[in-house]
C-alpha cells in the first residue's frame, strides 16, 4: 500500500536547522506533485511548500527565503530543509503526495522551535 513516512523533526533552538525527510513507497512518485504542510497547535493546516513534477517549487510567504523544498525521484524521497528556524515554525509538518485524483498524507513529524 502507498505509505509517506517523515522523520527529521525534533526540538531545535531559534536560528538553528532542520532537514525533514519523506519517503513515499507505494506509488509512481515521478507523477505526483509533493507538498509539505505544518499544523501548530489550535491553528488549521497550511502549506508551506510544494515541489511539481516538472520540479516547479512553491513557498508560502513565511517560509521563502529559509525553507527549501526538493525531490529525489530516484530515491523516492521529498526534503524541506529549514534554516533560521523561528518559534512560529513549531508545528506537526506532513508530507502529501497528489494528483488530480489521488492524495496521500503521511502522518506526520513533530518540530518545535524553543530556547
Amino acid at each position: 500500500q502507498v505509505q509517506l513516512v517523515e522523520s527529521g523533526g525534533g526540538l531545535v533552538q531559534p536560528g538553528g536547522s532542520l532537514r525533514l525527510s519523506c519517503a513515499v513507497s507505494g506509488i509512481m512518485f515521478s507523477i505526483y506533485n509533493m507538498d509539505w504542510f505544518r499544523q501548530a497547535p489550535e491553528k488549521a493546516r497550511e502549506l508551506v511548500a510544494t515541489i511539481t513534477v516538472d520540479d516547479s517549487t512553491h513557498y508560502t510567504d513565511s517560509a521563502k527565503g529559509r525553507f527549501t523544498i526538493s525531490r529525489d525521484n530516484a530515491e523516492r524521497m521529498v526534503y524541506l530543509q529549514m534554516n533560521s528556524l523561528k518559534p512560529e515554525d513549531t508545528a506537526v509538518y506532513y508530507c502529501r503526495a497528489s494528483t488530480d485524483y489521488r492524495v496521500y498524507w503521511g502522518q506526520g513529524t513533530h518540530i518545535t522551535v524553543s530556547s
